[in-house]
């Protein structure tokens, strides 16, 4: 109640409580809000798809029915069949499993190589600094697609492991400017001074001591190159240097677009764009997410 003739409200007992409540329910509406549920879940769903599929899908995705051509989408093929007559669903969770692999696994090639790069310059003197950096960003000036396809047209014939290697060593650069940016501002204080004249060697204190001090800065750009991999393998695909058609890809499937969109056979682009699309998204939805709470938490440092 309020007293008249007052600014002072008189409340009960129970107000700090109901307060306390209050505050909660809106910061967890706001949690909701904020953190991208609904990309993270149909993420996770096309994981587990692709990584179960052996298990869930028994048909061969490579079988040629040579009697069912080009098929539209029924209740037989739920996606319908390529020009070749295979099964575009079952493909596409088979497939599935390979782009991913190649997108996980360039990302964590081309993260070592920053991180250890990055790291490197940042400890060093002025001049070794200045030199690499200068290297990178001469790097950095060439489109990265074009080294990709450049050192893929020398290996010739890809398979997932080529490929996401290639685009691995080719897309370390702007994560080892930010290592070193941080990497620079930590090297001086005392528990690395102190880890050094202690005998520890630079993996060590990498490992112990700068590795989690800037983690969190490059952990947006590690989630968001997840997905610029398994785009740039589609991009040599569709270019004809990528996967053979027998390796089974998102990206080898739509190698055949051109010649579907020519044929009016729209599903055979359509479906394995949609799901290439919609992966693409949430992984940016997720990256993006990440890196807006960093920037949060520097803010309230």
């Amino acid at each position: 109640m309020e007293v008249e003739g007052s600014d002072f409200e008189i409340v009960g007992e129970n107000y700090i409580s109901e307060a306390i409540k209050v505050a909660q329910k809106k910061s967890f509406k706001k949690t909701l809000k904020e953190k991208p549920y609904i990309s993270i879940g149909v993420l996770l769903i096309i994981i587990l798809g692709c990584t179960f599929s052996g298990e869930i899908l028994k048909l061969n995705p490579g079988y040629m029915d040579l009697s069912n051509i080009n098929v539209a989408p029924s209740s037989t093929f739920y996606f319908g069949t390529d020009s070749l007559g295979r099964d575009i669903f079952t493909m596409i969770w088979y497939g599935g499993k390979i782009s991913l692999f190649i997108g996980v696994f360039a990302t964590i090639i081309s993260t070592t190589m920053a991180v250890v790069y990055g790291s490197i310059s940042g400890v060093a003197s002025e001049l070794i600094d200045d030199m690499m950096m200068r290297f990178t960003e001469i790097l950095l000036i060439i489109p990265s697609i074009l080294i990709v396809i450049f050192i893929q047209a020398m290996i010739g014939k890809a398979n997932p492991v080529s490929i996401a290697i290639v685009i691995g060593v080719t897309s370390w650069m702007n994560i080892s400017k930010i290592v070193r940016s941080e990497v620079r501002k930590t090297r001086n204080s005392g528990y690395i001074l102190a880890a050094k004249c202690a005998g520890g060697k630079f993996f060590y204190i990498l490992k112990r001591h700068l590795i989690p001090n800037f983690i969190s800065a490059i952990m947006f750009m590690v989630v968001t190159n997840v997905g610029s991999a398994i785009a740039i393998e589609l991009t040599l695909s569709f270019l004809g240097i990528g996967l053979p058609l027998e390796i089974i890809s998102w990206g080898s499937m739509l190698s055949l677009s051109e010649k579907a969109l020519l044929s009016n056979y729209w599903w055979i682009i359509l479906i394995p764009g949609i799901f290439l699309v919609v992966t693409l998204v949430c992984i940016t939805n997720i990256g993006d997410y990440v890196r807006k709470k960093n920037n949060k938490e520097f803010s309230n440092l």
